[in-house]
């Protein structure tokens, strides 16, 4: 299902520059260019996703026994680059013609496919983030997150230029222009930030890690006696899960194995993408 998302992204991203590269032909507009290069960041992004997803679904082999899902943060690292690259070029276009405003072409029938870009996006950007969620994937997700800045800033492009048409003020589309530069260029930094978190091994977050503990508590009252040393990290999809139980000493072996049997499963099935390792222990091991 995420390839699926990825490729369908892909599809879109080229339908929709096309609309606005011909709509930036139609006006001559900055502003509008700005827009149509973001989307081409937007096509190359698409790509390395549906690649890095490709790649990240390999199954764990000798050289990569945990699995290769850490492939989809090299995608996200990319895309964020791009972006931030696609912000520096917007501003190099943008600054020259703050000075020496350009009165723009025909505005009616390019705002009109800038609107539909913008629609087919809306809807793009709606598809990946549900699905990057409930798939976690952070190269959907950080798709989707693109392509809603996108629509975000298209509609303000579509507003701006509209009202520098009306008014005959031409700065206002170099000032938007640099504008969106702005936005895209913290939506790229962002995106590299998120991305080196997951590299780095950076582990769930508080409410998860709540949940897991919630999770643990339940499952062992009075059958165990304290859980320590309780880590977690994450790798795309999957997140893994340790920590040492403390069980009585008098405790059979296998009577240990299948709590940890039970416990894991527990966990699993309550997240599901969850790797749980359990170490026991004996009660002099106790920490508390």
């Amino acid at each position: 299902m995420a390839e699926r998302a990825a490729l369908a992204s892909l599809v879109v991203a080229l339908l929709v520059l096309g609309l606005k590269g011909l709509a930036y032909l139609l006006t001559s507009s900055l502003a509008l260019l700005s827009d149509a290069l973001e989307s081409t960041v937007n096509v190359a992004a698409a790509l390395l996703a549906l690649l890095a997803i490709r790649f990240a679904q390999r199954p764990p082999d000798a050289t990569h026994p945990f699995g290769h899902t850490k492939a989809e943060y090299f995608s996200a690292v990319l895309e964020g680059v791009l972006v931030v690259l696609a912000a520096l070029l917007i501003a190099r276009e943008a600054l020259p013609r703050l000075l020496h405003p350009t009165p723009l072409g025909d505005l009616g029938p390019g705002l009109g496919l800038a609107l539909l870009a913008s629609g087919l996006n809306g809807l793009l950007a709606y598809v990946l983030l549900r699905e990057g969620r409930r798939l976690r994937s952070p190269a959907l997700t950080a798709d989707g997150y693109h392509v809603l800045s996108d629509v975000l800033t298209s509609l303000g492009v579509l507003l701006g230029v509209g009202l520098a048409g009306l008014t005959r003020l031409w700065v206002l589309d170099p000032l938007l222009a640099l504008l969106v530069a702005g936005h895209i260029l913290l939506l790229g930094l962002r995106l590299v930030r998120q991305s080196v978190g997951g590299l780095m091994d950076e582990g769930l977050s508080p409410e998860e890690v709540a949940r897991i503990q919630a999770v643990i508590a339940r499952e062992l009252q009075g059958k165990a006696l304290e859980v320590h040393d309780l880590r977690t990290r994450k790798a795309g999809h999957r997140a893994f899960l340790e920590f040492h139980l403390v069980v009585p000493g008098t405790m059979p072996v296998a009577e240990a194995h299948r709590l940890c049997d039970r416990l894991e499963r527990t966990l699993e099935e309550a997240f599901p993408g969850l790797a749980v390792t359990i170490h026991v222990e004996p009660e002099s091991e106790r920490k508390a």
